[in-house]
Parts: C-alpha cells; structure tokens; sequence
C-alpha cells in the first residue's frame, strides 16, 4: 500500500518547461462531448503551439 502511494507520487511529481515563444495564453479548458477544448485566436491558426497542464 505504501509502495502504491509512493509511486501515485512520484507520477504527479510536477516538472520544469523552459519554452521559447512568441505569445502566451492562459485560459481554462472547456468540456466539449467527451472531450476538452481551449478556444485560441483565429490569426493562431496554422502555428504551432504546446500545451501544457499547470494544475
């Protein structure tokens, strides 16, 4: 049980993301079916962006 705990642990151990970009946008993700969904501005798309979950 212990060894269980430890190891839930370790895998929502947080890590460091050093990126370099050209804009940052914070927003909350929104349900959508079954799935998530993050609106971002139209001029956006066709780049390429990273996601990352904070929380």
């Amino acid at each position: 049980m212990a060894s269980q705990n430890a190891e839930n642990d370790m895998t929502r151990a947080k890590v460091k993301f050093e990126i370099y970009g050209e804009e940052m946008i914070e927003k909350k993700v929104k349900s959508s079916g079954n799935s998530g969904r993050v609106y971002l501005p139209p001029n956006w798309v066709g780049h390429q962006v990273k996601i990352i979950r904070i929380d």
